[in-house]
């Protein structure tokens, strides 16, 4: 489900990534879930990814956001993988 929450979180990852496809659900008005392709996290490890993308969102934290279940992948990554997320 789309919220004001989950597009404002969306919005803030796409400016910190303008490359990156972004998905943001929130399914119980309490959790997000967010999937981001960027190939910015080509040659990032995993923890690298999720950090660029934490950082951007740390004023959401602050305020507003309770939790983020968080993906990301690399283009190559996402075609291997797309198969096992419903969006």
């Amino acid at each position: 489900m789309q919220t004001a929450l989950s597009e404002s979180v969306k919005k803030t990852i796409q400016d910190t990534l303008p490359d990156a496809t972004v998905y943001v659900v929130d399914p119980d008005g309490e959790h997000l879930e967010a999937i981001v392709i960027s190939p910015s996290f080509i040659g990032k490890s995993l923890i690298q990814q999720h950090q660029c993308i934490m950082r951007a969102l740390k004023q959401d934290f602050a305020e507003r956001v309770h939790a983020l279940a968080l993906k990301t992948f690399t283009p190559e990554k996402w075609e291997l993988q797309k198969e096992n997320y419903p969006i």
